[in-house]
């Protein structure tokens, strides 16, 4: 039943953090082990992918994935400023090698969200000094493993933060209102977290906001730590867009022949309303503004799960009785064509109309695997679509190739095309990976 023409990249996805295990030196393992922490439970061993990536990698294979996308960890790289473990260099030159010797073609993350906890401590994704970090740690790799590397992914979601930040600030705006209006019901505030591609709980952020300074300040010598999710200025946007840049070009100084991008979370935003005009500008904020920063990449990661309603004031609440996933996005695997052809569009109207386009990310969390195959269903169905009308889609990696740690939300949300046994680890594949496995 293929669906993709031959050499089509077809896969899955992981972030080291969320399935290697021990994370100890990252920002994430810190916060998670806050006694005020937003994070439903601490990541721990994971999955212990680190030590059974050979198992996870045939699985893949034997499924017959083709592509295996995942995480380099630049707190295992680099725990300490400047200090390099050659031994976690080792490591991951193994699982390069397994992807090979299994027929898997390797997409590299560089930056999956965590990073060391120095980088925090030296003003984090907001500090001028770390563009040159980045840029640094991202050459030290690719100057041991170039060689077993095609395609590499600088920052993964590039654009949370500002999500984040705009998150936040509906949020706060609601909490005013319901304020003045004493009224209101308790549960009258919309819930925000199904409108951010990633876990996160914001209740229990506001909750712990006061104790979280005191405990911030003892680890990352700051109240408000600057990590890669937290809520985004103007001015650190622009700066992981330029250390995206340095360290593209710092990497493909050392290696010319790497293909090098970076991915952005995206919805399908639509108009409803009179909310045209809102979403032009939400739009904006998304993805349009990255173009001058990224046309120069060698491909774009494209990174989905569900759309986004757009009313004159903002994001609309999820139609009534449509399905929802775990995550509370609304069930909608026709977005991700819908996006495809979109930023196809705005690139070329930038003049780039032949830039490659990867889908990094698009899945659903659920524990009914016959709804994952019918949403993988559905969204490769608009890819192929997009490939016969000609545009320049070059692979799809579905999130997740295992259940793992949701970030914020703990192991709670089953993303996976593999079940995984936290007590013994044992690995069961389902239903979605053969399907996918067929395309």
């Amino acid at each position: 039943m293929g669906r993709f023409p031959e050499g089509f990249l077809v896969g899955a996805a992981t972030a080291a953090h969320q399935v290697e295990g021990n994370n100890i030196h990252s920002d994430y393992w810190a916060m998670e082990h806050l006694k005020h922490t937003n994070f439903n439970e601490p990541s721990l061993d994971a999955v212990d992918h680190y030590n059974r990536y050979e198992e996870d990698i045939r699985l893949m294979a034997e499924a017959g994935l083709n592509t295996y996308r995942f995480s380099i960890e630049w707190a295992r790289i680099e725990p300490e400023e400047g200090k390099f473990d050659e031994t976690e260099i080792e490591h991951y030159r193994k699982v390069l090698q397994c992807c090979r010797d299994n027929g898997i073609e390797p997409v590299v993350t560089m930056m999956h969200f965590t990073s060391p906890v120095w980088i925090i401590q030296k003003g984090g994704w907001e500090s001028e000094s770390t563009v040159e970090a980045f840029a640094k740690y991202c050459s030290f790799v690719v100057s041991r493993l170039g060689d077993l590397m095609h395609y590499v992914v600088t920052i993964n979601e590039a654009n949370m933060g500002i999500q984040v930040a705009a998150i936040a600030e509906r949020y706060k705006r609601q909490m005013m209102a319901k304020m003045k209006d004493k009224k209101k019901k308790k549960d009258s505030t919309e819930n925000m977290e199904g409108t951010a591609q990633v876990g996160m709980n914001f209740n229990s952020m506001l909750k712990n906001m006061f104790w979280q300074g005191f405990e911030n300040k003892k680890v990352f010598q700051t109240k408000k730590p600057k990590t890669f999710v937290s809520a985004r200025t103007p001015e650190g946007d622009i700066l992981v867009m330029r250390a995206h840049q340095a360290a593209r070009d710092a990497m493909k100084k050392i290696c010319p022949k790497l293909q090098v991008g970076l991915s952005l979370s995206l919805h399908d935003i639509q108009a409803v309303d009179g909310g045209k005009k809102v979403a032009e500008k939400e739009w904006e904020e998304e993805f349009i503004h990255y173009l001058p920063y990224i046309s120069g990449d060698d491909f774009f990661g494209l990174q989905n799960y569900t759309r986004s309603l757009i009313g004159p004031d903002g994001i609309c609440p999820v139609p009534k009785g449509a399905e929802i996933t775990q995550m509370d996005y609304e069930f909608y695997p026709q977005a991700l064509e819908h996006v495809i052809r979109r930023v196809h569009k705005e690139f070329e109207n930038y003049g780039k109309k032949e830039m490659p386009i990867m889908i990094t990310e698009n899945g659903i969390a659920t524990d009914d695997d016959t709804r994952r195959v019918a949403f993988i269903d559905g969204a490769t169905k608009g890819v192929a679509s997009c490939i016969e009308d000609g545009l320049p889609v070059i692979g799809y990696c579905h999130w997740s190739l295992m259940d793992n740690f949701e970030w914020q939300k703990g192991f709670s949300m089953k993303f996976g095309l593999i079940s995984v046994n936290r007590t013994t680890m044992e690995r069961t594949p389902k239903e979605s990976l053969r399907f996918l496995g067929q395309l």
